[in-house]
């Protein structure tokens, strides 16, 4: 199996389907525990709907590039996309965990799990993209 699953993506959430099929495919491919393999996918499918549903205003097809590969005893992953920018990290409001599910803002889970669920996060704004990586220990 390739070390690196590299994917260019619509702006289009029919293709969250192939996403999350070739994003399992290749942690279960290179030993990923379950609990991994679903955390992995349950952030690339936020991230993912965060980015199609907000991230352009213009109407047009744009494409979004999914980078998944090992390194140091982890997995990384990259999303880059040319939409307004944003990052999610800092920008993204906190949920309120404490609230009833009733009286909770829509929202705002995506970027909780990654802080939560994965063992680093970094974003930057190059070259006229969004850049977020995270990363999640295999061992």
């Amino acid at each position: 199996m390739a070390e690196s699953l590299d994917l260019v993506l619509k702006n289009d959430l029919g293709e969250l389907d192939r996403l999350l099929s070739l994003a399992e495919e290749f942690c279960e491919g290179h030993g990923a525990s379950p609990k991994v393999t679903y955390q992995v996918g349950l952030v690339l499918d936020e991230l993912f709907t965060n980015i199609v549903s907000y991230g352009f205003d213009d109407g047009r097809d744009h494409d979004i590039r999914v980078r998944l590969w090992l390194g140091d005893g982890s997995l990384h992953a990259e999303l880059a996309d040319d939409g307004r920018p944003f990052d999610p990290l800092s920008e993204a409001a906190e949920p309120d965990l404490a609230a009833e599910v009733d009286d909770r803002a829509i929202g705002g889970l995506g970027v909780h799990f990654v802080k939560t669920f994965m063992d680093g996060t970094r974003y930057e704004y190059v070259d006229g993209q969004n850049r977020l990586r995270f990363w999640k220990a295999l061992g």
